[in-house]
């Protein structure tokens, strides 16, 4: 049995997207692609932040190192420094000569400093202790503004914050 096609039998129609279906599938696409560019953005933001952080904490680690490796300084109360912002510059370049403890300390806060301003944005840092004894605790903060909240950057507050405590004996 064969199956013949009727040539005078009524065609069907050809159906296909319509030009309304292709305008709805391309705002669908617009509003998925600019949701995924918002979540990009979002990503580079919090990575920014989680990066100043990181500095932040090998900063301190630094200073604390610093410390260690002149304990005398540190007992000796050397390694105060009250709140500030502006890096100094020390009177005596301790990798051109030897230089005593006192010396030391101020040539480690002068290069520490240096390195946070260059480090963090709108950075201010202090270093502190209760009191000068054997062995001493030290308090290190270091504060930063995050650029990623603009707001924040337009009213100039710091809002985020690092503290490290170390503990040193002779």
């Amino acid at each position: 049995m064969s199956h013949h096609l009727n040539p005078h039998a009524p065609k069907a129609k050809q159906t296909g997207f319509s030009m309304l279906e292709i305008l709805i599938s391309l705002v669908i696409i617009a509003i998925a692609m600019l949701g995924a560019a918002g979540i990009q953005l979002n990503v580079l933001r919090l990575n920014k932040g989680s990066q100043s952080r990181t500095q932040a904490i090998f900063l301190a680690s630094d200073m604390a190192e610093r410390m260690e490796a002149n304990k005398a300084g540190a007992v000796g109360g050397n390694y105060s420094l009250a709140l500030t912002s502006a890096s100094s510059v020390a009177a005596t370049d301790c990798t051109a000569q030897a230089c005593d403890a006192p010396t030391l300390a101020a040539w480690d806060i002068s290069q520490w400093g240096q390195t946070i301003s260059k480090a963090l944005p709108q950075a201010s840092w202090s270093i502190s202790t209760a009191a000068v004894a054997n062995p001493i605790t030290y308090s290190i903060v270091i504060k930063w503004v995050d650029r990623s909240d603009v707001n924040t950057v337009a009213t100039g507050a710091i809002v985020e914050s690092f503290t490290a405590t170390r503990t040193i004996s002779n």
